[in-house]
């Protein structure tokens, strides 16, 4: 019983991260979970989110300008 019971145990050993590693790389699998997960962190291009930064850019370099100008303080 002990070859038999070896065999088993080498054979789930061996198969178990055989078929994680094989589920995990299906397509269906990729498709539902790392590409939804993707676009969930990293948005399709909105033009309003686009102007939205913009215009933050400008008011901190404007601010920016200001203080340069202003000068040092003391």
């Amino acid at each position: 019983m002990g070859v038999k019971l070896e065999v088993f145990r080498m054979l789930l050993y061996l198969s178990f991260p055989v078929g994680v590693f094989w589920v995990s790389n299906q397509a269906q699998y990729f498709e539902r979970f790392v590409v939804r997960r993707k676009r969930e962190i990293f948005p399709p291009d909105n033009p309003e989110r686009r102007r939205a930064v913009a215009e933050l850019k400008q008011r901190v370099q404007r601010l920016q300008e200001e203080r340069a100008l202003r000068g040092p303080r003391t």
